[in-house]
């Protein structure tokens, strides 16, 4: 663990902050923090930061409703920078942008997050498309999108049985696109998943753990 006086701020008593989202692992922003700000942050579970042209501290969300939700901040090697992870309650740029770093400067390849793909289909819920076979989905209801997951399910199983390598990973992602779809349709975001997936993680270790003692 590190304190915070373990910390190394610049000389305007500053300390960047790269902040990343909890579920994507996406870069959102690169802020600043100082003292009073970092432990803010760290009693409210909330990002707050240090603005450098206003010379003030700022809540991220406190006018615009899009509040992060700190779930850890870690330090790097020397100490002189920050890692913040959060759960975020709506766009991280002030442009309205999901994440500050959509701009490229050099390199060809897009980056891609389960998350975003949720976030469209549960946008395709509450806005339909026309022509959308995600909106089709969820027009025919709950009945539908599991009969389609079981589907997949079932071509994912015939395609590794056969062990053909590259028709499994298609099915693959046939199966996943609709268990987001069937996850958007019931509210369920992404994060809730993974803690599942996580406390599992958590008590098997432990049951390992016993078993070896």
């Amino acid at each position: 663990m590190v304190e915070i006086g373990q910390l190394k701020f610049d000389a305007a008593g500053l300390i960047p902050a790269v902040v990343i989202d909890d579920i994507s692992k996406k870069v959102l922003t690169l802020a600043y923090m100082n003292r009073e700000s970092l432990e803010i942050s760290m009693r409210e579970g909330r990002t707050c930061f240090y603005s450098r042209s206003r010379q003030e501290l700022w809540r991220k969300g406190e006018t615009s409703g899009n509040v992060q939700h700190i779930t850890s901040i870690q330090a790097d090697c020397d100490n002189d920078a920050l890692l913040v992870t959060v759960r975020k309650d709506g766009p991280a740029c002030h442009l309205g942008r999901d994440s500050c770093f959509e701009d490229k400067l050099y390199g060809e390849k897009q980056g891609f997050y389960l998350a975003d793909l949720y976030q469209l289909l549960a946008e395709r819920k509450s806005n339909p498309k026309e022509g959308s076979y995600t909106s089709y989905l969820y027009e025919k209801g709950l009945e539908k999108i599991l009969k389609k997951l079981g589907e997949e399910a079932t071509e994912v199983v015939v395609a590794a049985c056969a062990r053909d390598r590259k028709e499994t990973v298609y099915e693959l992602a046939d199966l996943m696109y609709h268990a987001l779809v069937l996850m958007a349709q019931m509210d369920i975001p992404p994060w809730e998943v993974l803690d599942e997936l996580a406390s599992r993680h958590v008590i098997d270790k432990k049951t390992k753990q016993e078993k070896m003692t």
